[in-house]
């Protein structure tokens, strides 16, 4: 289901002439379009209103709510919704350029999780704006794209900006993707040594801890008799090998339907 936004209107107007004309109803919501059936209206006027009313339902279904409670009324057709959606959207047409044109200006990428929300972001944008009637021209979209990286791309944005011509927007948006599928990649190798280390580290200190008391118990054993002594030792030296194995276990297993 298409939910309609005042930002998308031209997106869903036009997936709704579409859906209309694929059933052969277009003409009630435009009536200057060719009707399949051009007399249907007065030679069947009960067929017509029911196929009004599944038009009226379609747009109905597929508006948000606040501009389904502004459109309702008793007896309406699915003309006079459309038009009213119509007038809504173009009324508000001025305010609406203003208002995308302060945000597309000001989008940054540090506002966004990862690249590809912030391309998504200026994109989208962008097609608002030509709808509103103030298209921006690929050549602006790309160089408000790489003016809004953080410094980490300050590298990738200067290949952009430095290409004999600047590459569309699509090129732009793949190379900033890939820039940052790198540093992924390489903040995750970087931290495998670190990790490695401190396993070792660890290791190394467990082990430094089971002699200090193998070396307790043989001191207290003193006097007792060789054999004795050496029975506790194995004992402890059975102890810490279990305990160290024990622990190198632990650290090894240790991305359009209607209504």
């Amino acid at each position: 289901m298409i939910i309609y936004l005042l930002d998308y209107y031209n997106t869903w107007s036009e997936l709704f002439k579409i859906h209309a004309r694929v059933h052969q109803v277009i003409d009630h919501i435009i009536p200057t379009e060719p009707a399949p059936s051009p007399d249907l209206k007065t030679t069947d006027p009960q067929l017509w209103q029911r196929l009004d009313v599944v038009v009226l339902q379609w747009i109905y279904g597929t508006i948000s709510d606040d501009l389904l409670n502004t459109i309702i009324e008793r007896d309406s057709t699915a003309e006079k919704a459309w038009n009213q959606l119509f007038d809504i959207f173009y009324d508000n047409k001025n305010s609406r350029a203003l208002y995308l044109e302060q945000e597309f200006s000001n989008t940054r990428m540090e506002q966004f999780p990862d690249a590809a929300a912030y391309c998504q972001h200026l994109k989208s944008l962008s097609d608002q704006l030509s709808n509103v009637g103030a298209p921006v021209s690929e050549e602006r979209l790309v160089l408000q794209l790489i003016s809004g990286l953080t410094e980490a791309y300050a590298t990738v944005g200067s290949q952009i900006r430095h290409k004999d011509s600047l590459p569309p927007f699509y090129k732009a948006r793949s190379m900033i993707i890939l820039e940052e599928t790198a540093k992924a990649k390489k903040t995750a190798i970087s931290t495998e040594p670190s990790a490695f280390i401190s396993y070792h580290n660890d290791a190394q200190a467990l082990a430094g801890k089971n002699r200090n008391n193998n070396n307790n118990n043989s001191g207290g054993n003193n006097g007792r008799g060789g054999r004795a002594t050496m029975g506790i030792s194995m004992a402890t030296m059975a102890n810490s090998t279990m305990s160290l194995s024990h622990d190198k276990c632990i650290a090894t297993t240790t991305w359009n339907t209607w209504p």
